[in-house]
């Protein structure tokens, strides 16, 4: 896999496939939870359940402080698609099953399985934040609303945190911590949801859906 991919990818895989694996610290426990905990987990799990589409743009931060911006869709359950801003040249997109990593410059695509992925905990078709899913923390600090968890039978693969605006309930930002211990963030801004979003931005059978702005997204701005 080509540099790029290695530098940015990690927000929204974070897979051991991804790069050579580092030694991966003891995965925590999962969190002894109060009532006020296990509430804001329902609410959390009743606003992505509830959850059909959204479109944003975000800004991503890797560990190194490096910055890049795009526009973001979801569609829920199973589809998203990363459009990078130039003049960063990749594409990420979830479909059918399947992350399809796109680097236009290079014309080199990457496939894995969303399955393999923390992120695949928003993609499935009904959010439980228990059993196939460990919560090891929750935290309430800056008037946000903070939920860590990663999947219980792939404690090494990666940590993903949720962070939402709780009040009304609003998904702002995840970061993922991955294999290697490095952590990117990806902050969303100009949210929308409940729109209705082209099937083809998430196909990949038509030579348009890898060019910029092509299948209807936007090169840039969003």
């Amino acid at each position: 896999m080509n540099r790029r991919l290695l530098l940015l990818s990690p927000a929204l895989l974070a897979t051991p496939a991804l790069a050579q694996r580092a030694p991966a610290p003891p995965a925590p426990g999962a969190a002894a939870l109060t009532e006020r905990d296990r509430a804001d987990l329902t609410r959390v799990e009743a606003y992505l359940n509830a959850l059909t589409t959204l479109r944003a743009r975000f800004l991503q931060i890797a560990q190194n402080g490096a910055a890049v911006e795009g526009t973001a869709w979801i569609s829920r359950p199973g589809r998203m698609r990363f459009e990078y801003d130039p003049p960063e040249p990749l594409l990420l997109v979830a479909y059918a099953g399947q992350f399809l990593m796109y680097d236009r410059e290079l014309r080199a695509p990457t496939t894995l399985l969303v399955s393999q992925t923390p992120l695949a905990i928003l993609l499935r078709r009904e959010v439980r934040l228990s059993g196939d899913v460990t919560v090891t923390g929750i935290e309430r600090s800056g008037g946000f609303l903070r939920v860590t968890m990663y999947r219980t039978s792939e404690p090494s693969e990666g940590r993903l945190t949720l962070v939402f605006n709780p009040d009304p309930m609003e998904l702002r930002q995840w970061a993922v911590v991955d294999p290697q211990r490095r952590e990117t963030r990806v902050s969303l801004f100009r949210i929308e949801t409940g729109l209705r979003i082209p099937d083809g931005l998430f196909q990949f059978n038509d030579p348009r859906f890898f060019e910029p702005g092509g299948m209807g997204a936007p090169q840039s701005g969003g």
